[in-house]
């Protein structure tokens, strides 16, 4: 096979090609669209970055033969080498018995305890497990970051369902519950972070509303509910429209997707602003199960633009009727999985449309996994049928890379696992790059014999940047060196060496990545934003250099709390992230 790399020139679209080890693609014309230094197109996609390709299809490992819980839920906490996953307590049991007691009290059925963990941390360096007490039902529950990194978490089953939990990331912190907080019950509810930190929790089973999570300690009243008739209307006999897609916007309003339709509610004054064309091919949120996310956000220096332009992607899903067929219907009926996936730009209100394409497989009950170079990858899932119990079949063993802003093909199919990874399967972008995979349970209780057991093995996935090929373009950000906090709009400093001794601004990005909490195939929270670079120096030390970046303007940009920065170089991610916290 013939190989060779393109680096792209400013100069009347010439393009140098060397032969090499790997493949590089689209030169740019001569001119700069107005607008600034960094080359952006009328989306906000940065179009200055050269990148090197590669036919390296990525590699799995075996990271951890159990886990302790099956990862229905999973979030990287700040700071730390944890991965925090949980499942629920209504099974009563899992793979891993708490050290000791008090056991958990059960629920209904007087003098019964439950001496197993339910929720642990997992190293994700060594994989050493320390489990974590859990007394109020976490099943099908929601959950993010504050400021400080502690996840709050919200929701859940039975006695769980208006509970909201608190874990701080102190190495021998508990979990702090606190049940009767939320005005209604949220099973299968999403939690969103507005711009000023605060926290709303949407939807549940059986509630279309919608309320502010209260401050650690107080409690909603009813009257603080806001009734929301747009999840009414999107609610199929099958619902549909549970964990649905809501992500900040720019201008601080929200993006909400629900069944199949989309709209901008202003979260102040409860007002719908904005109703976007309905997405077709069947619905896409629980049981319907796609998956979805926001796709980077890319910033100027000295950003002044009144509109950040921002998009949405929303891929696989199921027909209307999917849930009635597999989980209703006797014998049961597997349709296909959705093929397609949709974008759209949120912030045109002129002529919005959904730009819709064709993924090589279809997919659901996946994860769409923002990777730390701004493309996306799809991972996880099923090809046919539903969410719920044994209600999938044909697993989806393949990840998908979607690049964003490619000129050549959109999709490229990876390296397969071989472990089906379906219903409350979870992941996690990890700080060097690799993506940790957990998680998949399609029983009602944990069985080592079904026709899929329950999952406590976990993997992770090199993608194709880790090609052997592509390691001399890997920088190491000097932690020690750098700018961890920072304040909105304030310049700040993030030094690196290795790699490239002159780095090149037409071959580099910093991207941050807000990490998200996962569970049943939503990434509440996900956000990776490219920083504007006001210039690249050399270091004092040698072979080291200075990148002078400006944080994100404000929060309706980047929420306060803590997030990976990762330097992008040729593509090609630095070996490990560095956690820096934004706020006012």
């Amino acid at each position: 096979m013939t190989t060779a790399t393109v680096i792209r020139m400013l100069g009347r679209g010439l393009c140098i090609i060397i032969p090499l080890l790997f493949v590089s693609v689209n030169c740019f014309p001569v001119d700069p669209p107005a607008g600034g230094a960094n080359l952006r197109n009328n989306k906000g996609i940065a179009e200055n970055v050269a990148s090197v390709e590669t036919n390296y299809k990525g590699h799995w490992e075996l990271f951890s033969p159990n886990s302790g819980v099956s990862a229905m839920h999973l979030i990287l906490l700040p700071t730390t080498n944890n991965v925090l996953m949980f499942d629920a307590t209504i099974w009563k049991v899992s793979k891993l018995k708490l050290p000791g007691p008090p056991c958990r009290k059960v629920e209904d059925t007087p003098g019964e305890e439950d001496c197993f963990a339910h929720s642990v941390l997992m190293d994700f360096e060594t994989a050493a497990v320390k489990p974590l007490r859990l007394h109020y039902d976490t099943w099908c529950s929601s959950g993010s970051l504050d400021v400080n990194g502690r996840l709050v978490s919200t929701g859940g089953y039975n006695n769980g369902s208006d509970t909201v939990r608190i874990l701080d990331i102190c190495p021998d912190c508990e979990w702090k519950e606190y049940p009767g907080t939320l005005g209604n019950g949220r099973w299968y509810a999403t939690q969103v972070t507005l711009g000023d930190g605060r926290f709303m929790v949407f939807g549940g089973r059986d509630f279309p509303t919608y309320e502010f999570v209260p401050p650690e300690g107080k409690r909603n009243a009813k009257n603080q509910v806001t009734p929301f008739k747009f999840l009414e209307e999107t609610h199929d006999p099958v619902e549909n429209n549970l964990y649905p897609y809501i992500y900040l916007n720019t201008d601080g309003n929200l993006f909400v997707f629900a069944n199949n339709r989309s709209i901008i509610l202003d979260p102040i004054t409860n007002k719908i602003v904005y109703e976007f064309p309905v997405l077709p091919n069947g619905a896409r949120n629980y049981p319907a199960s796609g998956c979805s996310c926001m796709l980077p956000i890319v910033l100027q220096p000295d950003e002044k633009r009144p509109v950040i332009p921002t998009e949405v992607l929303v891929c696989g899903g199921a027909p209307h009727d999917a849930f009635t067929l597999t989980d209703l219907n006797r014998p049961k009926v597997f349709p296909p999985a959705n093929k397609d996936c949709a974008r759209i730009d949120i912030n045109n209100r002129g002529n919005p449309n959904w730009k819709i394409m064709n993924m090589p497989t279809a997919r659901i009950l996946g994860d769409a996994v923002v990777l730390p170079t701004g493309d996306v990858l799809l991972v996880n899932g099923a090809m046919s049928g539903s969410a719920g119990w044994d209600d999938a079949r044909d697993p989806n063993m393949a990840p998908v890379l979607y690049r964003v802003a490619s000129a050549g093909p959109e999709f490229t199919e990876l390296a397969p696992t071989t472990i089906a990874r379906m219903y409350h399967s979870t992941s996690a972008v990890l700080p060097d790059g690799k993506i940790l995979i957990a998680g998949s349970n399609t029983n009602p209780t944990y069985m080592d014999v079904a026709l899929f057991p329950t999952e406590v093995r976990v993997e992770k996935f090199s993608p194709h940047y880790f090609d052997p090929a592509l390691d001399h373009f890997r920088t190491d950000i000097l932690f020690e060196k750098s700018d961890s906090k920072v304040r909105y709009g304030k310049r700040f400093e993030v030094q690196v060496g290795g790699g490239d001794p002159n780095l090149d601004m037409k071959k580099l990005q910093v991207n941050i990545y807000y990490p998200p909490f996962t569970t049943h195939g939503i990434s509440m929270n996900q956000r990776l934003i490219t920083l504007g670079i006001y210039d690249v120096k050399k270091g004092v030390a040698p072979n080291t250099s200075v990148i002078s970046l400006q944080a994100p303007p404000n929060g309706n940009i980047a929420p306060p709390g803590y997030y990976m920065l990762y330097v992008v170089y040729n593509g090609v991610p630095c070996r490990r992230a560095m956690w820096v916290q934004f706020k006012k």
